[in-house]
């Protein structure tokens, strides 16, 4: 269901035209269909009592005096219709009580219960009036008798009017309140597609940065490493300095193909995720033998058999695991050997795990944020499984990652 446009709102009701939704403003303006409404309905009220007028006249013992009063009520209960908007309630019991008397007024008496019924809710406003109103018109043609048809029969016929204009109005009044629940499921269907659109842009934003921290930090952690080494020995011998040299244009080489490859992935989304760069744990080997070519003591210990057989976001995580690992290994603990550890079988799950003793030495000061760690233990929950960090008391560090592997 949506909003009509501006250039039709005239032609719905002003209760479901407005377009702020029910309850927002006491007493929405009134559209040119509600003026057209309204003057029919008083043009009926007055058909109907100069119907019921003539039809009095003609009646013997209908005195001039009492005609010019009834038409005066009549016309002053006319006139009054125009107040159906406002007070629905208080408008259709004072007509009830006029026409009791008075059956000029019985057109604007219906116009008032059909308003009435529109705009209140059945119980107990509809239902108090509409029993009023069904016994003022058993009581009708006693006070006012009608020589030319019984009392039983005005009484029927008073009734059976009321309950058409009553159950018209309902009608009329369920309908409305079916646009206006419409109207309003369409709304918070927006406002959750809205929260839909930006939690989704969130998580999007979180995996473009986590990706970006996993592949970027390995590849500057060398770059940083290695120019921190030629600032603090400016006279190491030429071979070291060539090789560290090496190892920062390479690295800086890799990193900017990483870095073109996560863009053009984020440039195309479409393309699939096989375009990605997608480590696995048979990558994990490739890993570890370029950090020993940076320069890291680095033992790997696989119990996996076959690696390929893994499941690809398993091994993924377990790569990206044991690659931040260790970049804060070369980091924090700088000559140091790190240990990385991989056991586990399907059923059983995935086990990876980074420890390094205390360094041997001094520790330069590499900035850092902690934003790894965080990321690694939110990639492991996200996976389904579960990781832990601890330091230990000689000053030893050792990340154990565990993650699902199906049967």
């Amino acid at each position: 269901m949506t909003r009509a446009g501006p250039e039709f709102r005239w032609l719905l009701p002003s209760a479901v035209a407005d377009p702020e939704l029910p309850g927002d403003r006491a007493r929405p303006r009134r559209t040119v269909r509600d003026w057209a409404v309204d003057i029919c309905a008083f043009l009926a009220a007055a058909l109907i009592g100069m119907i019921t007028a003539d039809t009095l006249g003609k009646s013997p013992g209908y005195s001039d005096t009492v005609m010019v009063l009834d038409q005066l009520v009549g016309a002053a209960a006319c006139c009054a219709v125009w107040l159906r908007r406002r007070w629905p309630v208080g408008l259709a019991l004072a007509l009830t009580a006029v026409s009791l008397v008075a059956p000029v007024a019985s057109g604007a008496f219906l116009v008032a219960l059909f308003s009435l019924a529109v705009h209140r809710p059945f119980k107990p406003a509809v239902l108090a009036v509409g029993a009023a109103a069904v016994v003022s018109s058993v009581f009708q043609p006693v006070l006012r008798p009608d020589p030319t048809t019984s009392l039983l029969t005005n009484a029927v016929v008073g009734t059976v009017l009321i309950l058409l204009a009553t159950g018209w109005g309902m009608l009329v009044r369920s309908r409305r309140q079916l646009v206006v629940a419409l109207r309003e499921r369409a709304a918070r269907a927006e406002a959750e597609a809205a929260l839909r659109a930006e939690n989704a842009q969130r998580l999007a934003r979180e995996a473009i940065a986590r990706e970006m921290h996993d592949v970027l930090a390995h590849r500057l952690t060398l770059l940083s490493v290695h120019a921190g080494a030629l600032e603090f020995r400016p006279d190491a011998p030429p071979a070291q300095v060539a090789r560290a040299a090496g190892v920062i244009r390479d690295s800086a080489h890799e990193a900017l193909q990483d870095l073109r490859q996560i863009i053009g992935v984020l440039r195309s989304p479409g393309e699939g995720a096989d375009d990605r760069p997608q480590p696995t744990l048979a990558t994990l080997d490739a890993l570890v033998a370029e950090s020993r070519e940076a320069g890291m003591k680095v033992a790997l210990d696989s119990r996996i058999p076959d690696a390929s057989g893994v499941p690809a976001a398993t091994g993924r995580n377990a790569y990206r695991i044991a690659q931040e690992a260790l970049t804060n290994a070369r980091k924090h603990a700088p000559g140091a050997e790190v240990t990385v550890t991989v056991t586990g079988r399907p059923g059983e799950g995935l086990t990876v795990e980074v420890r390094n003793p205390p360094p041997p030495g001094p520790v330069p000061e590499v900035p850092g944020s902690g934003q790894g760690l965080i990321g690694l233990t939110e990639r492991a929950t996200l996976a389904g499984g579960r990781l832990d960090h601890r330091r230990g008391s000689d000053g030893s560090f050792a990340v154990v990652a565990w993650l699902p592997w199906p049967s």
